[in-house]
């Protein structure tokens, strides 16, 4: 395979994923503003956490609620908005066109459509929840149709990654949203409110469900820090992220000429996870290890795209 069409399935299904994380973020920050009484300050951390702080604040001199959800959703001057992404996503679609099935294509096409058309005009309040659940379903769509027609070869493998890759990175933010926004006062550490906060961390990855099956009714912050890092059962879990990332890579290798420096980047990757318990994470420090594992996945993804000739 050439690398430009490795390249460009690999950020097609980077651009998709980040969209849909990106409504994600904006969920928990709705869910957070709830538990706070000065709400607009605190989208200052949910855009920090998102990684789209810097450009927010060299366009607007002032925080407010409406212009971060908006910089966040629909504001074409953020490379990382979920319009920007579904345009950047199309294109790259575009480009491996005869690599993609027609269903994957038609609901490429189609979620770019839908989110050129809704998000035209600034998203009110009122519209914002079916905003943010019309982009969730319709990433799902194209999840879907991957899984139930794509050919199991290097093209899925490079999509998998790159959706992985992602995902990777969009739930540490998630979980990092709780040091950047709600770091509490020792007095508040397992307190109604703190749990409530923590509780909403895992709304905003579609984790509630899972979190009930696997730990019961009682919200536990460790346990929630445990699901969301370690727990393979996860879809959304670093730990499954993770495994996901190298497996697929794995799959390359034995279709190329064997494993590439990524495939030790990857491994390494998991070995973050894998060679602490939660309890060492924990106490080594939450926020110190999602920015060690970000700058992991930062480092890995240049390695792919250095392996693989992405610009070649």
């Amino acid at each position: 395979m050439l690398g430009k069409t490795a390249g460009g399935l690999y950020w097609m299904s980077r651009y998709l994923e980040r969209s849909e994380n990106m409504a994600r973020m904006i969920e928990a920050g709705q869910r957070i503003a709830l538990t706070r009484s000065r709400s607009d300050d605190e989208w200052k951390g949910v855009l920090r956490a998102a990684g789209v702080h810097e450009g927010y604040a060299a366009q607007y001199d002032t925080m407010t609620k409406d212009q971060a959800i908006d910089w966040m959703l629909r504001d074409t001057d953020n490379p990382s908005s979920v319009r920007s992404m579904t345009t950047a996503a199309r294109a790259n679609a575009k480009t491996v066109r005869t690599a993609l099935t027609r269903e994957v294509w038609e609901n490429v096409n189609g979620f770019y459509m839908t989110v050129r058309d809704d998000l035209a005009r600034k998203v009110s309040e009122r519209d914002l929840p079916a905003a943010l659940t019309m982009i969730r379903q319709k990433t799902a769509l194209i999840r879907g149709a991957m899984h139930g027609t794509m050919l199991r070869n290097d093209i899925y493998d490079f999509s998998r990654i790159g959706t992985f890759v992602e995902r990777a990175d969009n739930t540490a933010r998630i979980l990092d949203v709780k040091y950047y926004v709600l770091l509490p006062r020792a007095s508040g550490v397992g307190s109604s409110l703190d749990n409530v906060q923590w509780q909403s961390i895992l709304h905003s990855v579609s984790g509630a469900g899972g979190y009930r099956m696997a730990y019961g009714q009682k919200i536990r912050p460790y346990n929630i820090a445990r699901f969301l890092i370690r727990d393979r059962r996860m879809p959304r879990s670093l730990a499954f992220c993770c495994d996901n990332i190298r497996d697929n890579l794995g799959y390359i290798a034995e279709d190329y000429d064997g494993a590439k420096p990524c495939d030790d980047a990857a491994a390494s990757l998991c070995g973050l996870i894998n060679d602490r318990d939660i309890d060492e994470i924990l106490q080594d420090g939450l926020h110190e290890f999602l920015q060690s594992f970000l700058k992991e996945v930062r480092g890995l993804n240049l390695q792919i795209e250095q392996d693989y000739r992405f610009h070649a």
